[in-house]
C-alpha cells in the first residue's frame, strides 16, 4: 500500500498549515520538529521520521538537546543541513530560557547558582566549566566559560579565571561545571582544583565563595560540604 506524503494529507494534518490555522500550540512536538526537518525521505514522511527520532530520546527535549550534529545525521533523512538546523532551534531554546533570569541576581545559596546554571549546563553531552564572578554585594557581574572538555573531564586553566575576575574586578568567585554521567560526587580533580582557584584568588584578595557541580536532577555543592 502506497504511503501518503505530507501533501497528500489533509490540510489540519500539515504542520506548516496546522500552524497558519491553529497556531503554533496546535502542534506536537513531532509536528514542531517535522517543521524543521521539512521532508522525510521515501519510507517514511518528516513527521513520522519526526516521531522516531523523538521516541529514541523518550519524548524528552532535553535529551534531544544533548545529540550533535553526528548523532543526527545517523538518521535517513537527516543531512548536515537539516542537523544543524535542529541543533540551531534547540539553542534558541536554551537561550529564551537563560534570558527569563533577571539581570544581575544575588548567588548567596548554592540552590540558586544552580538554578542559574542549570539551563546552560544541564543538557550537554561533553563537560564545561564556567566561573561566576561577582561584586561586593553578591551579585553576579559576568558569568564566563573558562573550558570545555569531553563527556568525563575538561581541563581548566586557572590563569584565565584569575584574569576576568581582575578586569572585572570581581570581589568572589563560584566555580560551576557539569557532570554528564549524573554523578554528582566531586572527582579528585574537581578537589583539586577547586584548591588551586581557591590560593590564587586569596593573592589577588578574593574569595571563592563555591564550586557547584549541575548535574540532571541536582547538584554538590562544595560549601555545602564543607570544601571551601
Amino acid at each position: 500500500m502506497a504511503k501518503l506524503t505530507i501533501t497528500q494529507l489533509s490540510v489540519d494534518d500539515r504542520p506548516r498549515e496546522k500552524m497558519m490555522q491553529h497556531g503554533v500550540r496546535a502542534l506536537s512536538n513531532a509536528e514542531l520538529l517535522a517543521i524543521l526537518i521539512g521532508s522525510g525521505s521515501v519510507e517514511e514522511t518528516a513527521i513520522e521520521l519526526s516521531q522516531r527520532i523523538l521516541n529514541d530520546v523518550e519524548n524528552n527535549l532535553s535529551n534531544l538537546g544533548k545529540y550533535d550534529i553526528k548523532q543526527l545525521m545517523t538518521y535517513k533523512g537527516i543531512g548536515e543541513a537539516k542537523a544543524v538546523t535542529i541543533m540551531a532551534a534547540m539553542e534558541l531554546g536554551r537561550r529564551r530560557r537563560e534570558e527569563d533570569v533577571p539581570e544581575r541576581p544575588t548567588l548567596n545559596t548554592s540552590q540558586k547558582v544552580y538554578e542559574y546554571m542549570q539551563q546552560r549546563l544541564i543538557d550537554l553531552p561533553h563537560e564545561e566549566f564556567w566561573a561566576i564572578l561577582l561584586n561586593r554585594a553578591g551579585r553576579v557581574i559576568d558569568t564566563i566559560m573558562v573550558s570545555k572538555g569531553g563527556t568525563a573531564s575538561t581541563t581548566v586553566d586557572v590563569k584565565v579565571i584569575m584574569r576576568a575576575a581582575l578586569q572585572n574586578l570581581a570581589s568572589g568567585i563560584i566555580l560551576c561545571h557539569n557532570h554528564p554521567s549524573g554523578n554528582k560526587r566531586p572527582s579528585r580533580e574537581d578537589d583539586t582544583i577547586t584548591k588551586r582557584v581557591v590560593e590564587a584568588a586569596k593573592v589577588m584578595d578574593m574569595l571563592v565563595l563555591d564550586h557547584v557541580i549541575v548535574c540532571d536532577g541536582g547538584y554538590y555543592s562544595f560549601a555545602d560540604n564543607d570544601g571551601i
